[in-house]
């Protein structure tokens, strides 16, 4: 059996506290041509499983939390609780695609079974199909879940062996190893505590500092709303070249756009608001590549909503995150994860649960980029036309947004809570806009009817 990580243990926590929350991730695959039979599709997917152990493993909690929750080898494992078959009301179109994929993203998975899901959309309009791929949190995180997608897809036998992904390494911590750890702390807590708490200090301040009430953040339902921008990665990196600053900068300063326009659109004053993001950050080494956990960290930005110019904006996105960065604020915070892993789980439980309890105003929205694959993937011999991002919502969070690359786009997937956020699509065309406003300052011109922010 191989335990939780502390993070992949809060996921669960952050689920169990609130009836409203379903904490998977997930990846909707649009796919040429039509839907192959089921059992060709089913043949493929058992291919898959060869290569994902952990597919195969259910969740199990310890008594008391005494120890983590682990995964063991599900003894009456069966395909068919994981596949599910759909078809579209006709026009069968992209919006009902998402219609869709926002009802999938509001049901929890199964805990008595291992934690994924395959939702089969046997016609799309424009002779095409689709694939909605969810696993919780607790399993996977942005990178290991695209690589989860990947794993399903059509690979060469040669590569089969090599992208075999890995369930993680099996700690072994029994009781006896839980207080031999607790035994170590008072010898390990002060040199680590010295060197962690400075660099954490402004991180924790931006979690829990106080800050004016938005309409982004507060109570969410059981509906979601789902969303889809989407742009050219050769513009992005074009913007990129111009202004010197990073893909990543750019995409946030288009969020923190979409944001500020949203805001205005609902009548609050974003200069007297701010807007901390919570961003997370991946700390995943190249050869864990194909290990299905959370290997991330955070930083919790204040995105410049305030800032009316579009250039203004995109630079002060590049200064403000730089500065978090040079801080070490990620890193720090991957200490204290990993000094948390030497807790007895039902500490670590305890504390998510408290956090869960108390409800946050410091933080509006989270934004994840994700680098998906740069290569055209195929499922069953069909060609894999676009992959978008989905994002759970929790924490008082009524928006995420989650940006994937693949093969020459990005695709900007914004979950939002259905009663609070009937106003969704205004992220998604604010995107778009500020992508076409900041390429045409860095072509040197204005894009015709263009207002301040």
């Amino acid at each position: 059996m191989t335990e939780l990580g502390p993070l992949d243990t809060g996921f669960l926590e952050i689920e169990d506290a609130d009836r409203h929350v379903s904490l998977a991730i997930g990846a909707v695959a649009i796919i040429d041509g039509t839907a192959p039979g089921r059992d060709e599709f089913r043949a493929g997917v058992a291919a898959g499983l060869s290569r994902q152990p952990r597919l195969r493993q259910r969740m199990r909690r310890a008594p008391l939390d005494i120890v983590a929750p682990a995964w063991e080898d599900d003894p009456n494992f069966d395909l068919a609780h994981h596949i599910r078959w759909v078809a579209l009301a006709a026009p069968a179109d992209e919006a009902a695609l998402r219609e869709l994929v926002a009802t999938e993203l509001a049901r929890r998975l199964d805990r008595d079974h291992p934690l994924w899901e395959i939702v089969v959309v046997e016609r799309l309009d424009g002779g095409r199909w689709a694939l909605i791929v969810r696993a919780h949190h607790s399993m996977v995180d942005g990178i290991s879940g695209i690589t989860l997608f990947e794993g399903f897809c059509d690979l060469p036998d040669s590569e089969a062996e090599t992208r075999r992904v890995q369930p993680g390494n099996a700690s072994g911590r029994d009781l006896f190893g839980v207080l031999a750890q607790v035994l170590r702390l008072p010898f390990a807590l002060p040199g680590w505590a010295a060197a962690t708490a400075r660099t954490l200090a402004p991180v924790v301040y931006a979690a829990v500092a106080p800050a004016a009430q938005t309409s982004l953040n507060g109570p969410i339902g059981r509906q979601r709303r789902y969303a889809v921008a989407r742009a050219e990665l050769a513009q992005v990196r074009e913007i990129r070249a111009a202004y010197e600053v990073t893909v990543n900068d750019v995409v946030v300063a288009a969020v923190a756009a979409a944001y500020r326009r949203l805001l205005l659109t609902r009548g609050e004053d974003p200069a007297s608001h701010g807007l901390r993001i919570l961003v997370p950050v991946a700390m995943r080494a190249a050869d864990a590549k194909y290990v299905l956990d959370n290997r991330v960290s955070a930083m919790i930005p204040r995105l410049p909503v305030e800032i009316d110019d579009p250039v203004q904006r995109l630079r002060a996105v590049h200064d403000r995150i730089g500065r978090h960065r040079a801080r070490g604020e990620a890193e720090a915070e991957e200490s204290l994860l990993a000094f948390a892993d030497r807790l007895p789980s039902g500490v670590v439980a305890w504390v998510f649960r408290l956090a869960s309890a108390l409800p946050q105003r410091a933080v509006s929205a989270l934004a994840t980029n994700v680098p998906g694959p740069a290569h055209a993937l195929t499922m069953n011999g069909r060609r894999v036309l676009e992959i978008w991002p989905c994002m759970p919502i929790a924490m008082r969070l009524r928006t995420t947004i989650a940006i994937l690359s693949y093969t020459g786009q990005l695709a900007f997937g914004i979950t939002g809570d259905y009663d609070s956020v009937p106003d969704i699509e205004e992220l998604a065309s604010g995107i778009a806009k500020e992508i076409d406003v900041l390429l045409a300052h860095a072509r040197g011109r204005r894009v015709p009817g263009e207002t301040p922010g």
